[in-house]
């Protein structure tokens, strides 16, 4: 698995070489466009780092989860500049990626349910939100996994 900051590092050429126009073009209604795509990312974020924190020093936690759609939307990345949606994705996937690398080996076991689903470990959690960001990137036009 690939770590977040790789991630970041391998997706931002191609990120930083869409113009205004490719990241705000939405291929059908109600499909998002590259700027709602990272306004996801960036959302997911700022969930997940609540997460990991609130994790990594208590074992058996149940949390929220959080309606995407609305989150995108009261973010408002469509209306935003392209630049500004990159440079808040990047800054802020850098922040979590020092966040899971400095979570303690013993809280990785730690167990969580979120939004009423299952139990997961906390490296479960780590892991597939690298997951979950290559996953959206790679619905962004042109670009591969």
């Amino acid at each position: 698995m690939a770590a977040l900051t790789e991630v970041v590092s391998d997706q931002l050429p191609y990120l930083g070489g869409l113009t205004e126009a490719q990241a705000s073009r939405q291929p059908a209604p109600g499909v998002w466009s590259a700027k709602q795509i990272l306004g996801h990312l960036i959302d997911s974020g700022v969930n997940n780092h609540a997460r990991f924190v609130r994790a990594s020093g208590e074992d058996g936690l149940e949390l929220p989860g959080y309606d995407q759609t609305a989150w995108v939307a009261a973010g408002g990345y469509q209306e935003r500049s392209w630049a500004e949606v990159l440079a808040l994705w990047e800054a802020y996937q850098r922040q979590i990626a020092r966040v899971i690398a400095g979570l303690p080996p013993g809280s990785l076991s730690h167990t969580l349910s979120i939004g009423g689903g299952e139990r997961v470990t906390l490296g479960f959690v780590a892991q597939d939100y690298v997951a979950h960001q290559l996953h959206h990137l790679a619905q962004i036009p042109g670009r591969v996994g």
